[in-house]
């Protein structure tokens, strides 16, 4: 899905900046688009994004292929990445699948909507900085 949009998953800008800075790496370039200049904290920020869809999708299939040992991996792995894009694609599996899968396909549709960075931060504890009073020059005699 594009940014702007409802779907879910990992985002076209994002699969882009991913495919524009590995090409620029193998080439000794810098990486950008459009005369402009991807900042490294950018790049950064889409590798993990998509290290973090990766690790969803491969749990999420992981603990189904636990959960539901009749169904192929292709179908859960279908199923799961269908899921985390919030495409609405199924192979017919769903509705056969147990409770508790039902729940991992519900939670795996969340991050996918939400993001994982997002789901990722939420237990993140940013230490809050210290109230101080501001300082102020006065004039004294």
């Amino acid at each position: 899905a594009s940014p702007g949009s409802t779907g879910g998953g990992v985002k076209t800008t994002t699969a882009f900046i991913i495919a524009k800075s590995l090409y620029a790496n193998s080439t000794n370039k810098h990486s950008g688009a459009f005369k402009r200049k991807f900042p490294v904290s950018v790049i950064w920020k889409a590798f993990n994004l998509m290290i973090l869809a990766f690790l969803v999708v491969i749990i999420g299939t992981f603990i189904l292929c636990i959960l539901e040992p009749q169904n192929s991996f292709m179908q859960l792995l279908f199923e799961v990445t269908s899921a985390f894009g919030t495409v609405g694609l199924s192979t017919g599996i769903t509705p056969h699948l147990a409770s508790l899968s039902k729940f991992v396909i519900v939670l795996i549709m969340f991050i996918g909507r939400l993001g994982p960075i997002t789901m990722a931060t939420i237990w993140y504890q940013k230490k809050l900085p210290e109230a101080r009073y501001s300082e102020e020059s006065v004039i004294i005699g």
